[in-house]
């Protein structure tokens, strides 16, 4: 009895091993901050369905949309740290969120720990089939012997797809005028009929358009050529130093979750993202694969958060 009493309590002084021995003994939770069918939510449902049998207990997805992330985001922040529910969402938009909202309730930087990236999706410069411009440059030309008559469109003021196009603008040094629209689905008639000048925005969209040659995409706003659009040039081939920007997954935990249980959760996932299947099934969405450590993940935050406030600042944009 003696031994067994002292055992328990030297269990008891270990929290992080008992935890490791027996996590996870529950469903695990993925809350998504966007409605079901989004690319956030189809990587957070394409990840759990090859993590779950890994971990043996099921993935939750929980859609929490609505408030630019904020809910579904707060929700998670709020969620016990108890390696039993994680954030998947945005990194960059993140970033944004944090300058662009002034009454957060939440902090990323202070109350989510990073997990591991997941990936990355391609923004594309998009024009109609119509336009003048053949590339990069000639666009550039045409904006600036036209100060503020060109148009770009966004799928939201100060959002990810409205700061990359204001990133364009101070690289390029032109004046344009936006026009914010209510999502992509809105943008594309007005591009398709030459409405709007061109388009900063997530490329999986406009793909069917571009293969039917009704648009015209100029280059893509990534650090390397695009997989699924390799004759495409970055901005950065193109002169625009600087101009990267992307639709990006990752997952958060609620600070203070255990060690062992991110620990966990970033080898799973590491080895989750080199299964062909899965990455040929995010390929055909425009998603490139790419894990990482916790530590990458923070250091990659900061630097968005640093990158979209010099956005934020020089054009002068203003926020909520």
């Amino acid at each position: 009895m003696n031994l067994l009493r002292a055992l328990l309590v030297l269990l008891s002084l270990v929290p992080g091993a008992l935890h490791a021995q027996q996590y996870p003994a529950k469903p695990i939770r993925f809350v998504v901050p966007f409605p079901p069918g989004g690319g956030v939510d189809i990587v957070a449902r394409s990840l759990a369905e090859k993590l779950s049998p890994r971990l043996g207990q099921p993935i939750v997805i929980d859609n929490k949309p609505g408030a630019g992330t904020t809910i579904g985001t707060d929700a998670a922040a709020k969620s016990a740290p108890d390696g039993y529910t994680f954030l998947v969402g945005p990194i960059g938009g993140q970033a944004i969120v944090l300058l662009t909202y002034k009454k957060l309730t939440f902090d990323i930087r202070r109350d989510l720990a990073p997990v591991t990236r997941i990936g990355y999706g391609t923004i594309a410069l998009v024009v109609p089939q119509s336009s003048k411009a053949k590339s990069v440059a000639e666009l550039v030309a045409l904006a600036k012997a036209s100060p503020g008559k060109l148009t770009f469109a966004s799928s939201g003021t100060g959002a990810l797809i409205h700061l990359t196009g204001e990133m364009f603008k101070q690289a390029a040094g032109i004046d344009m005028t936006h026009v914010p629209y209510k999502g992509t689905t809105q943008i594309l008639p007005d591009l398709l009929d030459g409405r709007i000048d061109m388009a900063l925005d997530s490329l999986p969209a406009y793909l069917p358009h571009l293969k039917s040659g009704k648009l015209r995409a100029l280059a893509v706003a990534a650090r390397q050529r695009s997989a699924q659009l390799p004759e495409l040039p970055t901005l950065l081939e193109s002169g625009l130093a600087g101009v990267v920007a992307a639709t990006d997954y990752a997952l958060f935990a609620p600070a203070g979750t255990p060690k062992d249980a991110i620990a966990l959760l970033n080898r799973e996932i590491g080895a989750v993202l080199q299964l062909a299947d899965l990455r040929a099934k995010l390929a055909a969405q425009g998603i490139e694969v790419s894990g990482s450590t916790p530590e990458a993940l923070k250091d990659e935050l900061l630097d968005e958060i640093a990158k979209w406030a010099k956005v934020i600042r020089d054009g002068s944009i203003k926020t909520e």
